[in-house]
């Protein structure tokens, strides 16, 4: 561990809040959270395209989208139960392989959470590992891992291109005072919630440096318990998932550089727990925000307009529950030529819902042009 991780451990030890989290759970610090039942909300009821097969006992968590060079759109789903990948065709959720192992070694996972494909690289956040995985796609080769000095209890994850073979990539670090008491540490603690890398890749070199971290101190914008980030360079806005019920879930608005720009999005809407997002973009600003409200009975997910934030409507269906992980992919393809959300469901399938069928429901745009 660096010397600032070393200090926050030993700081939190020293004021007794032992069981830290980053020390690897079964679990998530949330799993037993009391949630309220859908019916609180209001949404337009909207039936999947498809569902996938279902994967028992591997505790599906976060997905990606990818398009192999034979032009098979590929589904990439974190399976932090069986410490591996599922990859599924987008077109019909058929599944088409499995990569990982549990351990160390490059290729092994453990607790594999949030996933992000950018160019040919695929990112893979491993929790109880307390790094971020690089992989070459198609063939899921190991190139590097970073993040093991930096990290205690990695989630979520989200980059973006810089130009050729530069990124930059946002990890969220939920480390805890008290995993089994779900108790985060103090607001003063609160302060490295988000790590910022720059990764540079070179064929089969990769190196990754710790550029930023940060996170709101005050009780309006800590984040308290943090997975879901989204980020939106255009308009300068990072999207960040408040999950902690008792300090009222939300999505916390944070300006591109890092600061709380004093916004909650979705505070009062969002009533079981905030958790995936994601962002249909058009060039010009325009577009919607998509999140994740996870009620256990049936997920329900919030549109907002994306230059305004405005709360424009929402949506559910009887058989996408308990979503952790969203992605939505504008690419058209043959059977969603303008593209599909994807929802985890109930940590063991995953659904697709054509997007304009999304937009026909609630009066949005069917494309950009």
């Amino acid at each position: 561990m660096s010397e600032r991780v070393r200090a926050l451990a030993a700081l939190l030890l020293s004021i007794g809040l032992a069981g830290c989290h980053w020390l690897g759970h079964e679990r998530e610090p949330d799993d037993h959270a009391a949630r309220p039942s859908s019916r609180v909300a209001d949404f337009e009821a909207i039936a999947p395209d498809w569902v996938s097969p279902e994967f028992t006992g591997d505790e599906l968590d976060s997905v990606t989208a990818w398009t192999a060079p034979d032009g098979t759109a590929w589904l990439i789903v974190s399976a932090k139960g069986g410490n591996r990948l599922q990859v599924l065709d987008a077109e019909t959720g058929a599944p088409l392989r499995t990569f990982g192992a549990v351990g160390e070694r490059p290729g092994a996972l453990r607790r594999p959470n949030g996933v992000f494909a950018v160019d040919d690289l695929l990112l893979v956040v491993e929790r109880d590992n307390h790094r971020v995985q690089v992989l070459r796609l198609p063939d899921f080769l190991p190139l590097a891992t970073f993040g093991e000095t930096d990290l205690l209890s990695p989630y979520g994850i989200w980059a973006r291109a810089l130009g050729e073979g530069e990124y930059e990539v946002l990890v969220t670090d939920s480390y805890m005072s008290d995993f089994d008491a779900e108790l985060p540490p103090a607001l003063p603690l609160l302060d490295r919630r988000i790590k910022r890398f720059r990764v540079e890749a070179d064929g089969a070199y990769v190196s990754a440096r710790l550029e930023q971290a940060f996170g709101d101190t005050s009780a309006a914008g800590a984040l308290r318990m943090v997975e879901s980030i989204a980020g939106d360079p255009v308009n300068g806005r990072l999207l960040i998932a408040e999950e902690d019920a008792r300090a009222g879930t939300a999505l916390r608005v944070y300006t591109f550089a890092g600061e709380y720009s004093g916004r909650n999005l979705g505070f009062g809407l969002i009533r079981a727990q905030a958790e995936g997002i994601a962002l249909w973009a058009c060039a010009d600003g325009s577009g919607y925000w998509i999140a994740t409200d996870q009620f256990a009975d049936r997920s329900v997910f919030h549109v907002f307009d994306r230059h305004s934030l405005a709360h424009l409507g929402a949506f559910a269906s009887k058989r996408i529950a308990n979503t952790d992980g969203i992605w939505l992919r504008q690419a058209g393809s043959g059977r969603f030529p303008d593209g599909a959300l994807f929802a985890v469901h109930d940590d063991r399938a995953v659904a697709a819902i054509a997007w304009p069928r999304i937009a026909d429901a609630l009066d949005l745009r069917p494309r950009c042009e």
